[in-house]
């Protein structure tokens, strides 16, 4: 065997530093700002149940999907059955390990790419993309927040280098093709929107030119977990998407809300600089690459076609076709989070589109001159540009790593954006609140645990206005031995459910874990991610509380109260309540089955006198003496 050039030993060794060094760097800077979102406990709670025998719900009883990540929520199941460690812990190391390995699979899948073109030799494939991406504050506060994004940039990674080593193979295996579709085909179940990606990667590979039998092989293994588990969601839950997606209205369209929150992400470290600069390295190494032959193949790929089509379908079997679909990704993502109205969390829902942005340029290559080629040349050009530019980009990677980008980030402003990982550390008190027990330091935690444990007989929890305590609607008489349990209504479900039993049902005024509030219209104006509210007088009416005064708080209406008793009659209303709360037999799956997306499409007004009138139902006689 013969020894590798020292050009060739040179590159190797400064591409696996990057990579070590840049994998190191992210997790410490994750580490640094370790924490787990009260979203992230929501997971939690859904996982507990999974645990203890109750089904994937985030209420016993009640068949509601309260997590976005499908394919997330069991990873952490799994772990947590094999581990049994604590569930907090599981989700840190796990969220920790995948954000890391995210961009040690772009960096690797970039380096397979480059060196196919430009070779092994005096070229150095430097860090450039990834630490652009993890010099963003907001990229290492999601990697270990306990919910989905790191799965998410993983699965991207993951796509990313399975396509290029796809592209790079004139005579591709049926196994490894077949592989890629099916991680393609996870797209959904990682985060619903990512059927984009995980679509557009299928079509990439399903008109390439290759045989009938291996397309009828791609469909089969893209599409044999997503579209079981689709039918199996549309029978058990009753939607055809998780519930957070009717509860955020998904489909719906706020482009100034969007626009506002891109330039919150953009506008405080720059972004666009560092996008220019990697750019300008790119565009020098290309301009003075040398030439390579194209491979030939010997397999039974069909190259024979002729025509437009034919060079088309050749043209997504190659490099530069993953490339323009990886950058056409994540405009869409991106255009997409943006029509949404992005999300009230600082950048989080932009890092999978500036991810698939920063992927092709995770790493970019600078040619190392040899002694003769010094000197007034192009390519002496080239290499001063392309070091400049990488310098540059390092500077301001260190520059942006240590700038705070929401200076007022702890306070929900005016456009509802907040800096979630420092909002929850100032209003815990907590440096890093990883565990459930860290956020009963949170105003009216610890005022819930003692007020549910003062109330043996169980009861109905609204939080006051005071922002302190809490208010129990008693149940009515006669009162069963044991109590008839607690029912608690607060917005922040993951904290308050990670700190009460499995026994106590919690829900929000917004739908992410009740369905009522979630098929009620949007709030015009209203923050982004919390534009659904649900009046508690509701939830007195449906949990069966005592409807009337002094038992009711001062802030509720006897009156509204009953019309919501009769609004919860309207006959759709009705239906829905037993798509996910009625024993599920097989002929409630069957019709879950068949309406789930008019479930999902339903939507009702929140003002019991409306919903009364809409639905043609009789008016309620008012109370005597009242």
């Amino acid at each position: 065997m013969e020894p590798r050039p020292r050009g060739a030993r040179i590159s190797g060794a400064v591409f696996v530093g990057g990579v070590v060094l840049t994998a190191l760097l992210f997790a410490w800077g994750a580490w640094q700002r370790r924490w787990i979102a009260d979203d992230g406990l929501i997971v939690l709670r859904t996982v507990r149940n999974l645990l203890a025998g109750n089904g994937p719900v985030f209420n016993a009883g009640e068949r509601v999907e309260t997590n976005t990540s499908t394919l997330w929520t069991y990873l952490v199941y799994v772990f947590s059955w094999l581990t049994q460690a604590r569930l907090e812990y599981v989700v840190l190391g796990l969220a920790l390990v995948l954000s890391v390995s995210a961009v040690v699979l772009a960096m690797i899948g970039t380096a397979r790419l480059y060196r196919a073109r430009f070779g092994s030799g005096a070229v150095l494939l430097l860090p450039a993309g990834a630490i652009v991406y993890i010099a963003v504050p907001p990229a290492r506060d999601f990697a270990t927040s306990g919910l989905e994004t790191c799965l998410v940039i993983f699965w991207i990674a993951l796509l990313w280098l399975l396509l290029v080593r796809w592209a790079q193979n004139p005579a591709p295996s049926w196994r490894s093709v077949l592989l890629l579709a099916f991680v393609a085909g996870l797209g959904p179940l990682v985060r619903p929107e990512l059927a984009i990606v995980g679509g557009l990667a299928l079509l990439l590979i399903f008109f390439a030119p290759i045989g009938w039998k291996l397309r009828v092989g791609i469909v089969a293994a893209a599409g044999v977990v997503p579209v079981a588990y689709q039918i199996w969601r549309m029978g058990y839950y009753g939607l055809p998407y998780p519930n957070t997606a009717v509860s955020k209205d998904a489909g719906g369209a706020k482009w100034s809300q969007g626009l506002a929150y891109l330039w919150n992400l953009v506008g405080p470290y720059l972004l666009w600089l560092p996008l220019l600069t990697v750019a300008v390295v790119v565009a020098m190494a290309w301009w003075r690459r040398p030439a390579r032959p194209t491979p030939t193949s010997t397999s039974d790929v069909d190259h024979s076609r002729v025509g437009a089509w034919g060079r088309f379908s050749r043209r997504l079997h190659t490099p530069a076709g993953i490339v323009v679909f990886i950058l056409v990704c994540g405009l869409i993502l991106a255009i997409y989070s943006i029509r949404v109205g992005g999300d009230f969390m600082h950048g989080r829902v932009l890092l999978p589109s500036l991810f698939c942005l920063l992927v092709p340029i995770s790493v970019v290559p600078v040619r190392i001159l040899r002694r003769s080629e010094w000197g007034r040349n192009n390519a002496t050009l080239v290499f001063g540009v392309s070091t400049v530019a990488w310098t540059a980009t390092m500077g301001w990677a260190v520059i942006a790593a240590n700038t705070v980008g929401m200076p007022d980030g702890a306070a929900v402003g005016k456009s509802g954006i907040v800096d979630e990982r420092a909002f929850y550390s100032l209003n815990t008190g907590h440096q890093h609140p990883i565990r459930a027990e860290d956020y009963l330091d949170y105003p009216r935690m610890r005022a819930m645990v003692e007020t549910i444990a003062d109330t043996p007989d169980g009861g109905l929890l609204l939080p006051t206005p005071a922002f302190t305590n809490w208010d129990i609607v008693p149940p009515p008489l006669p009162i069963p031995e044991g109590g008839v349990g607690h029912t608690v209504y607060f917005l922040n479900l993951g904290m308050t459910s990670m700190n009460v039993g499995l026994d106590v049902k919690v829900l929000d005024q917004m739908g992410l874990a009740y369905p009522i509030a979630a098929h009620t219209e949007r709030l015009d104006g209203g923050r982004i991610g919390h534009d659904k509210v649900l009046y508690p007088d509701w939830v007195v009416a449906d949990t069966g509380m005592v409807p009337v005064h002094p038992w009711l708080p001062w802030y509720l209406d006897e009156k509204w109260v009953r019309q919501a008793q009769v609004a919860l009659t309207c006959p759709e209303t009705v239906e829905l309540k037993e798509s996910y709360s009625a024993p599920l037999t097989w002929p409630l799956f069957e019709r879950n089955l068949l309406n789930a997306f008019e479930y999902a499409g339903y939507r009702f007004d929140r003002v019991p006198k409306y919903e009364i009138q809409r639905c043609d139902l009789e008016m309620p006689e008012p109370r005597a003496g009242r």
